[in-house]
């Protein structure tokens, strides 16, 4: 008797960058977190300005590695500025600028919950 043939897993890993939502689902599964999209868009509400400044700050204000890998290629770690809407870096300055604006982001978020509790 044939066993059939097995199912191909979903791709966790999004080429442009980040996870896919099978990918989200995974690890929410596996860790039993609750890991959300990122915010592609502007950041206009407390809750956005509060997630996409932790990620940049996060990621890029002492990156764990290279923007750019031997062949000049984004890594990884840069493609994921991708997935949150922002310009993928390709030096250590432009990780800079993107950690600069994440601080930028939560200094807002923070004065939108001090003027709200006012």
């Amino acid at each position: 008797m044939a066993t059939p043939p097995k199912k191909k897993p979903a791709a966790t890993k999004d080429p442009k960058g980040g996870l896919t939502t099978a990918g989200r689902a995974a690890f929410n599964k596996r860790d039993g977190s609750k890991l959300k999209a990122g915010v592609k868009g502007k950041a206009d509400t407390p809750e956005k300005m509060k997630r996409k400044g932790s990620f940049l700050r996060r990621h890029f204000a002492n990156p764990s590695g290279p923007m750019v890998d031997e062949h000049g290629e984004p890594t990884r770690l840069a493609l994921s500025a991708h997935a949150w809407g922002e310009p993928v870096p390709k030096t250590m300055a432009a990780a800079k600028k993107l950690a600069d604006k994440g601080t930028k982001l939560l200094e807002q978020y923070r004065a939108s919950k001090t003027a709200k509790s006012e």
